[in-house]
C-alpha cells in the first residue's frame, strides 16, 4: 500500500482583532483595485491588438505605487497584490484555451473578499500564523489538526457575506493512504425525490436543506426589503440573510462530503451521468430544487476524492437513455415521462423502479466502455461538450 503525497487545503475559522480587521479590509480593497486596473489595461491593449502578460502588469503595479493617487497600495503587503495579478493571468490563460469566459471586473459588494499570501507573506511557527504587516498571530479555531510537520505553501484569507472570517492553508499531506483495491462498482443516478439512487437498490433521501430553512429565509428577506437603502439597518439585515444562506450551504456541503467519501471508500469504479446542470436550472419549475440538490458539487467532490484514493469515476453521456432502457433484456421504451416512477417492460415483463433501473444501466454501460478501452469522461477543455459513448442501446421488437 503506497502513500500518495497530495496537496490539501485545510480551512479554519478565525476571529481577527480590530487592527487585523482594518488591515485585512484594506488589503481586500487594494487587491480588488489592482485586479480591476490590470484587467482594464489588458482589455485596452487587446482593443489595440496588443497582448499584455503578467510581467508587464507587475511593472505597471510598481509604477502605480509611485503615483500620489495610488500611493496607498504601498501600505499593504505586496504579496497579495502580486498574487491577484497571477490569478488574472490564469484567468486569461483559461479564456484563450476556451475553458472559461472573459475575465470580469471585481465588485465591491458582490465579489468574494479574499487575499492570498505565499511563503514570503506569512510566518507559521509553533502552530501560530502571522501575516505580513501584522504584529500578532491570527486567533484561529483549530477544528482539526494539520498533518505532522506541515509547512503551508500558500495561505488564503477570506470573509464571506455573513461576516465570518476564514483562513485556508495549502499543505502537502503525506497521510493520504489509498485503500486496498476492490472489485466493487456502483452506478449512481441523481434525482430530486431521492438525492442518490445506487445500482444496488439503495436510495439516499434528499435532505432538501433549502426547503427546511425557507420560512426563516423568507422572513429575513422581507425584513431586508423594508430597510432604507444605504442605511446601517439595511447592512445588518443583509448579513442576517447571508447567515441563513451560509447555514444552508454549510449543511449541504457537509452532507455531500459524507456521501462522496463513503462512495469512494466502498467502490473501485463509480459510474455517474454527465448532466448539464446549467441548462437544467433554466426550467423555472425545477430550478430551485435542482440548485438545492447541488449535483455539480457532488460530482466535483467525487472526482477529486477518487483521484486521491486511486478510484475511477466514469461519466456517461447525457443522452444515454438510462431510464428508458430495460436493464433485464435491453429493450428501449418509446417514452418515459417524469411522472412515471415504475414501469413494466413489454418484452420480458420485468417491473422496474425508474431510478434503480437507470442506475443499473449506467453501471453496465460504464463497465462496458471501460472494457472497450475508450474513456467516457467529458473533455474539460470544451465546456458543454458531449462525452464519448461506445455502447448504443438497440431497438428490439416487443
Amino acid at each position: 500500500m503506497s502513500t500518495v503525497c497530495v496537496k490539501r487545503a485545510f480551512k479554519y475559522r478565525f476571529y481577527p482583532t480590530e487592527a487585523q480587521t482594518a488591515e485585512l479590509s484594506r488589503t481586500f480593497g487594494c487587491v480588488r483595485k489592482v485586479y480591476n486596473m490590470a484587467l482594464a489595461a489588458r482589455t485596452e491593449a487587446w482593443a489595440r491588438q496588443e497582448r499584455v502578460n503578467y510581467n508587464q502588469t507587475s511593472a505597471m503595479l510598481t509604477a502605480w505605487k509611485k503615483t500620489e493617487e495610488l500611493a496607498f497600495l504601498s501600505h499593504v503587503s505586496s504579496v497579495p497584490l502580486q498574487q491577484c495579478l497571477r490569478h488574472l493571468q490564469a484567468a486569461f490563460t483559461n479564456f484563450f484555451a476556451k475553458r472559461a469566459k472573459y475575465p470580469r471586473f471585481k465588485s465591491r459588494k458582490k465579489s468574494r473578499k479574499s487575499a492570498e499570501y505565499t511563503t514570503s507573506g506569512f510566518r507559521f511557527r509553533d502552530g501560530k500564523l502571522t501575516l505580513a504587516k501584522m504584529t500578532e498571530p491570527l486567533d484561529i479555531v483549530w477544528s482539526r489538526p494539520l498533518p505532522a510537520d506541515a509547512r503551508p505553501s500558500t495561505v488564503t484569507v477570506s470573509q464571506d457575506a455573513a461576516g465570518r472570517w476564514f483562513v485556508s492553508l495549502l499543505v502537502e499531506d503525506p497521510s493520504v493512504v489509498p485503500p486496498s483495491a476492490t472489485s466493487q462498482a456502483v452506478g449512481v443516478d441523481v434525482g430530486l425525490d431521492h438525492l442518490l439512487t445506487l445500482s444496488t437498490g439503495e436510495k439516499i433521501t434528499n435532505p432538501r436543506h433549502e426547503r427546511r430553512d425557507r420560512v426563516r429565509l423568507a422572513r429575513a428577506q422581507r425584513e431586508l426589503s423594508r430597510k432604507a437603502k444605504g442605511s446601517n439597518n439595511q447592512a445588518k439585515a443583509r448579513r442576517k440573510v447571508a447567515k441563513v444562506h451560509a447555514r444552508i450551504a454549510d449543511r449541504r456541503r457537509d452532507h455531500l462530503h459524507k456521501l462522496t467519501t463513503r462512495l469512494v471508500r466502498e467502490n473501485q469504479t463509480i459510474v455517474i451521468e454527465d448532466l448539464t446542470v446549467r441548462t437544467m436550472v433554466k426550467n423555472r419549475n425545477l430550478a430551485r430544487a435542482i440548485s438545492d440538490a447541488s449535483w455539480a458539487e457532488f460530482r466535483s467532490l467525487l472526482e477529486y476524492k477518487a483521484a486521491w484514493y486511486g478510484r475511477e469515476v466514469i461519466a456517461m453521456d447525457r443522452f444515454f437513455p438510462s431510464s428508458r432502457l430495460c436493464s433485464a433484456c435491453g429493450t428501449l421504451a418509446q417514452s418515459m415521462p417524469l411522472h412515471v416512477r415504475t414501469w413494466m417492460c413489454d418484452s420480458c415483463g420485468t417491473t422496474h423502479d425508474r431510478d434503480v433501473n437507470a442506475a443499473k444501466n449506467l453501471l453496465a454501460a460504464g463497465l462496458a466502455v471501460t472494457v472497450c478501452g475508450a474513456g467516457v469522461r467529458p473533455q474539460r477543455s470544451t465546456p458543454g461538450g458531449q462525452s464519448v459513448m461506445k455502447q448504443k442501446p438497440s431497438q428490439r421488437e416487443p
